[in-house]
């Protein structure tokens, strides 16, 4: 009991921190670290939910969730589901609740990640009927489509992608701007980071929390994205380059692809407003300490479903 308690509060604390956590604004300031955290939050309340649940229904095993598992396993395979004593109506619904659960948050993933690939996967075969190469901008495809649109196809074989009419809208200095964007997403693999986080809105569509969590860590995203930019590039560059993209009517983004105008309305003055007027970074010993907690969060949940009853 001890055990669900803990996996239990720790889910809380989770969720509880989450709800805070995007109405934070430290975060414009240090957008990599906060990635970490919201990393941390996203794979602790998880397993420390499903944990909860596991927890309790599998105690009268005496074992760490994991191992309790398989000895249900076994048990079930030889007609029982534990000691009779143990047999009750509360331990049956939180296995149930619990298997359930972490079923959905798996397939879910899965799901996202198999619909982002076969996206990716068929908008290459389109690039390669219909995009070009282009002298002036090397290693980027272009695409003959009047309005503007930059985006990158992230992936073993990514690929940046421009529109003629960013070639004509934008200067060669904002260009170049947009360009070091798109290559920071691809470094980056901003793509993984961002899978799990609409997975979990597909899964929960209902909450609205979930969805600003989505849209918060969207914004990180780009935040960082636009930090590794402005090391080979005037940020006023990239910040002009963002106001035409958003006067001009940006092209929407596929679907398994990161844009440089991935935000919208506020998200994207709020990326103006830092890159134009910085505010001073977060200091580097709150920024370890931020990591240090999120890698200590992340494997208290692990270490529970290890821990016997």
């Amino acid at each position: 009991m001890i055990t669900a308690a803990a996996l239990a509060t720790l889910a809380l604390v989770c969720a509880v921190g989450a709800w805070r956590f995007t109405r934070a604004r430290w975060t414009y300031r240090a957008p990599h670290v906060a990635i970490v955290l919201w990393q941390a939050l996203g794979v602790t309340w998880g397993l420390a939910g499903t944990g909860a649940l596991l927890s309790y229904a599998l105690e009268p095993y005496g074992q760490g969730v994991l191992q309790g598992l398989g000895a249900f396993v076994v048990s079930a395979t030889n007609g029982g589901y534990g000691p009779a004593e143990s047999f009750t109506l509360p331990r049956i619904l939180a296995l149930i609740a619990g298997l359930t659960a972490l079923t959905i948050l798996v397939v879910v993933l899965l799901t996202a990640g198999a619909q982002t690939l076969r996206a990716r996967r068929r908008h290459r075969t389109l690039l390669a009927l219909v995009a070009r190469e282009d002298p002036e901008v090397p290693g980027v495809r272009v695409v003959d489509h009047p309005g503007p649109a930059a985006y990158c196809v992230p992936g073993l074989r990514s690929e940046v992608v421009v529109s003629e009419g960013t070639l004509r809208l934008l200067s060669p200095a904002e260009l170049t701007a947009v360009l070091a964007h798109e290559a920071a997403h691809v470094r980056e693999r901003h793509d993984l980071v961002l899978l799990p986080f609409a997975a979990l809105h597909r899964a929960l569509p209902w909450s609205r929390v979930v969805g600003r969590v989505q849209s918060e860590v969207g914004l990180l995203v780009e935040m960082a994205a636009d930090d590794v930019a402005r090391r080979y590039c005037s940020p006023r560059r990239l910040a002009t380059a963002l106001l035409r993209f958003g006067t001009a009517g940006a092209a929407p983004t596929p679907q398994g692809a990161l844009g440089v105008s991935e935000t919208a309305g506020s998200a994207v003055m709020a990326r103006v407003e830092r890159l134009v007027s910085p505010g001073p970074d977060l200091p580097r010993q709150i920024r370890y300490a931020i990591v240090a907690f999120s890698v200590t969060l992340t494997a208290s949940a692990p270490l529970l479903w290890l821990i016997p009853h």
